[in-house]
């Protein structure tokens, strides 16, 4: 899997605007709702199904990144986007450190294959040191996509 089969181009922030977890959550569900990833009328739904989901343990796994992601019928296949931010947000991360780069994801509930391969994909890139360097100091929409494509294409070593 690569981020290309779910990322959004979009849905990628270079600066997020929220300054604690709940608006986090629900600004990169708006993103979603702004690339034509879910429908309206699921924004409420969702954001409530990724808030229940971090109230099981927070997905702030550490090392200054965040992945919260959750299963929901309204969607037809894996969708999911990327936010940076610089100041760093507290997002009760298992390090107690803040976050700085967050992907969310939305997968159908009868694709648990997509879900769990696309959270594989991504916490491997996450571990390259340089990807999350380069991925920090993005100040554009296309250097978050340009950076995709090179991990998508191997270009950092994992």
């Amino acid at each position: 899997m690569k981020f290309a089969d779910f990322i959004l181009p979009g849905a990628v922030s270079a600066e997020i605007k929220a300054a604690d977890k709940q608006g986090v959550i629900r600004e990169m569900v708006q993103s979603l709702l702004d690339a034509n990833g879910i429908k309206k009328e699921e924004y409420e739904s969702i954001v409530k199904a990724i808030t229940k989901r971090e109230e099981l343990g927070s997905t702030g796994i550490g090392r200054g990144i965040a992945v919260p992601h959750t299963k929901h019928p309204s969607v037809e296949r894996l969708v999911g986007c990327v936010a940076v931010s610089s100041e760093g947000i507290d997002f009760d991360s298992l390090d107690c450190e803040k976050v700085y780069l967050f992907f969310l994801l939305v997968s159908p509930p009868d694709c648990p294959g997509d879900h769990l391969r696309a959270l594989e994909h991504i916490t491997r890139q996450l571990k390259d040191d340089t990807f999350c360097r380069f991925l920090k100091q993005s100040k554009t929409k296309d250097d978050i996509l340009s950076l995709l494509e090179e991990a998508d294409n191997n270009m950092f070593g994992k």
